[in-house]
Formats: C-alpha cells, sequence, structure tokens
C-alpha cells in the first residue's frame, strides 16, 4: 500500500471561495498540471454543488491519466474546519449559509480520495510552507491581508487548530479597545477592521474628513475610495496616502508584536492585495515591531517576508499542499 501511494505524482486542491471555485491539479514541485473553474453560487444545496464540481473535475483528472494518478485532496474553503471536514454557517456562499456541511467527506465518497479541508487562511500558510517562502521553517505566522485579515499560525513544524478546529483567527484580535471601529464578528477595534484592504479604505476617508491636507484622494467620491486608490496615490508622494499607509503598519507592527510573545515566530509571512504596496506597508510594519516587541524577541529578529506564492495559483497550490500529509484516510468521516 505505502509502495502505491509513493507512485502517485499528483494532488488536488480546490480554492473554494465566494464567487469562484477553482481546481488544480498539482505535483509535487507546486506546478498546476490542470485547472478549471466552476461558479460556487446558484445551486440549490450542497449536494448539487459536489455533483457540479466533481462533473468538471473528472475533465482534469482525465488530462492527468486519471484517477489513479492522484493521492488525495485538499480544501480551503471559508469557515472550514480542519477536524470536522465541514463548512460551517459560511456567510457568503448560500449553500452552506444556514447549515453545517460534511463537504470533505462528500467529495471523498464521490471521488473515491482521502480528503482534508481547512479555512483559506491556513491553506495559505500551509502552501508556503510546502512551496513558498516559509519552505523549512517549523515557527512561522502568515497573515492574509485581503478583504479581511486571516490567519494561520504553524508551531513545531504543524499548524495551530486548537481544540475545534477554529484557532489562528488573528484578524479579530482587538488591537482598539477605546473607540474601536465595528467589526463583522459582532465586536469592535479588531486588527481586521484597520489592516484590510477594507479597513485602509476607511482609515483614508477618516483621514479626509479630519484633516486639511490636500490629497489626489479629495478628486474621488469619498464613499468610493478604495484601498487600490489609496496605493496609488501614496506611489505619487501623496502624503495623506502616505500616513494611511504608516498607520495601518504602526497598527499592524504593534499586532505582529503581541503575537510575538506566544509562538516566538521565525517569520511573518504576508500575502494579499495589500502586500502591493511593498515597502509602503512593509517598513512602518517593521518599525512598529520592533518599537513594541518584548526585548527578548530582538535578540533573534522574526523575519518580515511577502509570500512568494504570487498571482491567481496561490490559493489553489495552499489547498492542494494539505493533500500531501493525507495517506489513506483524510478528515472526510
Amino acid at each position: 500500500m505505502s509502495t502505491l501511494s509513493t507512485v502517485k505524482p499528483y494532488v488536488i486542491g480546490l480554492d473554494l471561495g465566494g464567487t469562484n471555485s477553482v481546481f488544480g491539479i498539482v505535483d509535487s514541485r507546486g506546478e498546476i498540471k490542470a485547472t478549471t473553474t466552476i461558479k460556487t453560487q446558484g445551486y440549490a444545496t450542497a449536494e448539487d454543488y459536489v455533483d457540479a464540481a466533481c462533473d468538471a473535475l473528472q475533465i482534469i483528472i482525465d488530462q492527468v491519466g486519471g484517477i489513479d494518478t492522484i493521492k488525495a485532496m485538499g480544501i480551503g474553503a471559508p469557515n472550514a474546519n480542519y477536524y470536522k471536514g465541514t463548512v460551517e454557517h459560511t456567510p457568503n456562499i448560500s449553500w452552506a449559509h444556514d447549515s453545517v456541511v460534511p463537504l470533505a467527506g462528500m467529495f471523498g465518497e464521490r471521488i473515491g480520495l482521502p480528503v482534508a479541508i481547512t479555512n483559506d487562511a491556513n491553506a495559505a500558510a500551509i502552501g508556503e510552507m510546502t512551496y513558498g517562502v516559509a519552505r523549512g521553517m517549523k515557527n512561522f505566522i502568515m497573515l492574509t491581508l485581503g478583504t479581511g485579515v486571516g490567519s494561520g499560525i504553524v508551531v513545531n513544524g504543524q499548524l495551530v487548530y486548537g481544540s475545534d478546529g477554529f484557532a489562528g483567527e488573528l484578524g479579530h484580535m482587538i488591537v482598539r479597545r477605546e473607540n474601536g471601529r465595528p467589526c463583522g464578528c459582532g465586536r469592535c477595534g479588531c486588527l481586521e477592521t484597520y489592516c484590510s484592504a477594507t479597513g485602509v479604505a476607511r482609515t483614508a476617508r477618516e483621514f479626509l474628513m479630519t484633516s486639511n491636507d490636500s490629497s489626489l484622494l479629495r478628486d474621488l467620491d469619498i464613499d468610493d475610495i478604495t484601498s487600490l486608490d489609496v496605493s496609488l496615490a501614496a506611489a505619487k508622494g501623496d502624503r495623506l496616502a502616505l500616513s494611511v499607509y504608516e498607520f495601518t503598519g504602526e497598527v499592524l507592527g504593534e499586532a505582529c508584536a503581541d503575537m510575538a510573545v506566544f509562538s516566538s515566530p521565525e517569520a511573518f509571512v504576508f500575502f494579499g492585495g495589500l502586500t502591493k504596496a511593498g515597502d509602503l506597508l512593509m517598513e512602518p510594519i517593521k518599525r512598529s515591531y520592533e518599537k513594541n516587541v518584548m526585548p527578548l524577541f530582538l535578540k533573534k529578529p522574526a523575519q518580515f517576508l511577502v509570500s512568494s506564492l504570487g498571482g491567481s495559483s496561490a490559493a489553489v497550490l495552499g489547498a492542494s499542499a494539505i493533500g500531501w500529509d493525507l495517506q489513506t484516510q483524510g478528515n472526510n468521516e
């Protein structure tokens, strides 16, 4: 049995997003050999979604030589529980909005492979450890800076899931106790409300309303300003836009200093749209971290790295990486 498993050169990765579901068949070097996409929405039930997904998946399975060439399948999805193999009460997916869906088991039964599922930020961390800048690292924290802030915590070479499968929600650390911004989780002052793409846009709007500084952003409808607008203005030297990134980096660096005390990471790895701002964001993060971290952790400073898994393939690679750890059974029970 073990001999058979070593000759299976591929795993399947599924990046299950709120709009699209992207499948890739990936080899051990992180090369995507075949890919396909279906819409995530528009299905009455989870069963209908899995039916459509498996129909699309069969086409690319055939392209790489059939099911016997594939070891396992990994899924990265919002509100996914690794322990249970489920997606649970996922706000932006209609067929999982009000229920707990045993998605790993459903795919496992249909395609006859071990299947594991985890949330999208955890998948990104596993992908980075398998294929990216964290390869060879055993202690690091992955922070995904997109519409929200997600995280994956790796300690002693293993992802931290906690007692119930939902550990690692660092985007919901409270970083502002007084007058904190309301968060979608129901609390106020969460890191996500300041250091996500939406948080950056909100900071820009607040700065525009509370200062008289001239800015390219004043030429835009204030309610329509996005983090991309801020980035473009900052790249042109706009002082107000630069101050938005300085503030964002200060908040994020201080949060990283707090994170360091519980896992002493080798590195913080950043992924997502905000990282395209480059040093405009990364330099304030580093300065703030060094200012706020316990001196003990400056003896061997953590690295601050940007993901090497750029582009649309990154999430598929992250999901696929889960599959390499599976042997004959995954969390598809």
